[in-house]
Parts: C-alpha cells; structure tokens; sequence
C-alpha cells in the first residue's frame, strides 16, 4: 500500500525548540531486515519498542520517525500524564463508574511503564515529574464541575482535594481562578524532553532510530517492507505508533476523527518579572471545563515560561495554515492576559498547532488489522499515558504475551463509523464552538 499522506505539522513545536539542538539524525539510506519494525517514534512507538526489546533480548528492532523525535504530536501537548478518567469531549471528566475505574487502571499501567522508562534511561525531574496535576475553575460553573468531579472521584475511592482562590493564587500567582481541584496521580513531563531522552536511551546494537525517514510504502509478500525516501525495511511484524494517521496507512478509515489543539509559549520571563507574577516555579492547570484553556508554568531548561492551550478544530486533512494557528493565538492571548495582569507586554516566542485522534465512541484503534500488522493508535486525547500503554500492550500482543489488562482493553469495542463528510466536520466544528462558548471564563 502507498501511504495516503505524511504528516505536516504547523508551527515550532515550543516544548523542542527550547531544548539545546540535536545531535545529527541517523536517516534510513539502505535495506535492513529486521525482527520487529515500529513506525512512529511518538508515545506509544517509543513504549512498544522497548516492550519489545524488554521480551526479546536477541531480536534486531526497527523504529522508524518521519521527522526528527519531539517535532511531532509527541512534543507538541500539554504534558500531562492523566491517570484519572479525563473525556474530552464530555460536559464534564467523569463517566459511568466501572469504566472509570478501569480506565484509571489502564492509564496507570501506561504511566508505570513511562516512569520505568524515565528511571532506566536516566530522565530528569523536569522531563518526567510525578507532581499531579489541579483543574482550575474560573467561573461558579467550572467550580460546580469540579465539586461534581470530587464527588464522583470520592465515590471511585480516589484521592483528591479542594484548593480554595487564596491556595491558587499562592501556586499560580493569578487571581483569575476560584477554586482548583489537585489529585495527585498525575504526572506531568517536559514532553520534548522526555520523549528525546527515551529515543536516546532506547538505542543500542539491536535498537536502531532512524529520524527523517518517513515511510512512504508498507507491502506484505511473506514478511512486511516499509520504504522510506532512501531505504527500506523488512521484517515479519509491524506495529504502528502513528495515531491518526492509520488512516494514511489504509486503516480505520472513516473512523477516526482528526482535531488540532493550538498552543502559545511565552519567551522566557526575567528575574524580576517571576518576581512580580509570584506563585511556584513550576505548575500546571488543566480547565475544570474540558473546552477551557490548560496552563503551565515551566521552570529550567530554556527558561520560566508559560504555556497556554485552547482552542479545538476538526480537521480531517490532518494539516492546518498558519493563519490558523495565528488566528488562534489571538485567543491565548487573551487568555493569558486575563490570567496574568501582571505581565502586562510579556510577548509569545512560539505558536503551533497539535494533532490528536478520536473516535466518535471514545475507543482506541488497537489490534491486529492485518497478518503481522498490529494497530497502537486513536488516544482520544490522552496521547501521553494512553499511547504509552498501547504501544506496551501492542508489543506483549504481538508478542504472544497474555494478560488481565490486555484483555481487559482489548474487550473495548471498535472504533464506530462516522457520518460522512461534509456531515462529520460541520458537525463536530459546530459542537466544539458550542462548547467553547459555554466554557466562558474557563476558556
């Protein structure tokens, strides 16, 4: 099969482009054979790689990156690790009880096997922190979502707490907020960072990397080859780690729905201007209404910075303009100056837009979709600990490795068919814009 598209992401990815240059990529230029081959050097790539090099200390394995690690979808969220039930596209977070509970066993299962990454490849705290996270409430309707959430999350036997305006304001230094909502199984992860660090540490005599060599072709006689611009490879299975664009590779096709999320990094802030904002060095905030802005405050390479996040669309080309993310930037900074007045002036260095996949029922694209061919895709927007965890248990099933939690997520029905377009886009666009306009002050 050819692949359909590659991928084109729009604008710097900020969380990279703060972090010192990378070495020079090692590019695909001849024909290999190999034992396994992953496409995609995203989360769930990275983890199925090194579950793989974790159940076959012999085998020769592949993983191959169209652009360079960190450039793509991988380093271009918020960075969180979200342990707890977190629906996008919900009036609230919280679900049915039982689902809930064991999607908070799946993703930290997901994250358990991040933070074995983070320990054997010697991450730093800023590229994987288990700090957990807060859901600020702007408005009395973010604060009733969260007092609804704690309700729930207590029901589930979880822990969380209430922070009231004076415990934000003293973490965040922003008046802007009423109430938080902090639990504490949250991980949050330098995103670049970590996922550079992981590629790096994955690399061995039986692990090769290669970056830029996107694969242009995927065809099975006997074993699978994926060809590149320059080279190719061979080998008996495949997973792929590439979200959304499994439809590029003839897969879940009309099924899967493609968002951008647009984000803003500030320059680094001065001495003095930490001083004036006051708060800690480093948090991050999550909107008590899913269609609300997420915030960070980040702290050591390349400087205090902040980070804003809004904004959804629906974009079944997988690409966007940059007037797009230009005119989208116009709504993180609004956000940021209601958040933070103090910083009156404080210019953004780096816009971009960020790729995710969902499905129309909230389902992954797992599986095996082909002899050999093993899906790890469509995370619903918990890419960080959901692709995590498929790429972990793609490899064990690929693997012939049996256990609860695999079974478990894999009783999950599939992905559901979605109308047609132009039906699907005008749908879901007019949905999002609705539910941004009732996020209000959240946003």
């Amino acid at each position: 099969m050819k692949v359909r598209r590659l991928p084109v992401d729009t604008g710097p990815a900020g969380w990279n482009e703060i972090l010192p240059a990378a070495g020079a990529p090692e590019v695909l230029e001849e024909h290999i054979t190999a034992d396994w081959l992953v496409i995609g050097a995203g989360f769930a790539g990275l983890a199925a790689t090194r579950r793989l090099a974790q159940l076959h200390l012999g085998a020769r394995i592949v993983l191959l990156e169209a652009r360079r690690v960190g450039e793509g979808p991988a380093g271009r969220n918020s960075g969180f690790m979200i342990d707890l039930p977190h629906h996008l596209t919900s009036e609230g977070y919280g679900g049915q009880m039982e689902s809930d509970r064991a999607e908070a066993r799946a993703n930290r299962a997901g994250i358990a096997f991040a933070a074995g990454m983070a320990g054997e490849f010697g991450l730093s705290r800023e590229a994987f922190s288990p700090s957990g996270k807060t859901n600020a409430a702007a408005s009395e309707r973010g604060h009733k979502h969260n007092m609804d959430y704690a309700a729930h999350l207590t029901n589930m036997g979880e822990a969380c707490e209430m922070l009231d305006a004076a415990q934000m304001r003293e973490m965040t230094g922003s008046a802007y907020y009423q109430s938080g909502l902090f639990t504490p199984g949250a991980v949050m992860i330098q995103p670049a960072l970590f996922v550079r660090g992981v590629a790096s540490g994955l690399k061995s005599g039986r692990v090769s990397v290669f970056e830029n060599s996107p694969v242009t072709e995927l065809n099975r006689q006997g074993d699978w080859t994926a060809r590149t611009g320059k080279g190719s490879v061979t080998a008996p299975k495949v997973i792929l780690g590439v979200n959304g664009h499994a439809n590029s590779f003839d897969q879940f096709r009309g099924r899967l729905m493609h968002v951008h999320l647009y984000a803003s990094m500030t320059r680094a802030l001065t001495p003095e201007e930490c001083r004036k904002l006051g708060g800690v060095a480093r948090w991050g905030v999550t909107p008590a209404d899913p269609m609300g802005s997420t915030v960070r405050r980040i702290s050591g390479t390349g400087g205090d910075r902040i980070v804003v996040r809004n904004r959804f669309t629906y974009d079944p080309s997988m690409q966007v303009s940059e007037g797009r993310v230009a005119r989208m930037a116009r709504d993180h900074d609004r956000s940021f100056a209601a958040r933070f007045p103090a910083l009156q002036g404080i210019g953004m260095e780096y816009r971009w837009g960020g790729r995710l996949c969902l499905s129309w029922n909230n389902v992954p694209a797992l599986g095996e979709v082909d002899e050999g061919l093993y899906s790890a895709c469509c995370q619903n927007g918990l890419g960080t600990a959901k692709g995590t965890l498929h790429g972990m248990l793609m490899a064990e099933l690929a693997s012939g490795e049996r256990s609860e939690l695999l079974d478990e997520v894999m009783a999950q029905d599939a992905p559901r068919r979605l109308p047609p377009e132009p039906f699907a886009c005008i749908g879901a666009n007019a949905v999002m814009r609705w539910g941004e306009m009732k996020a209000g002050r959240e946003l």
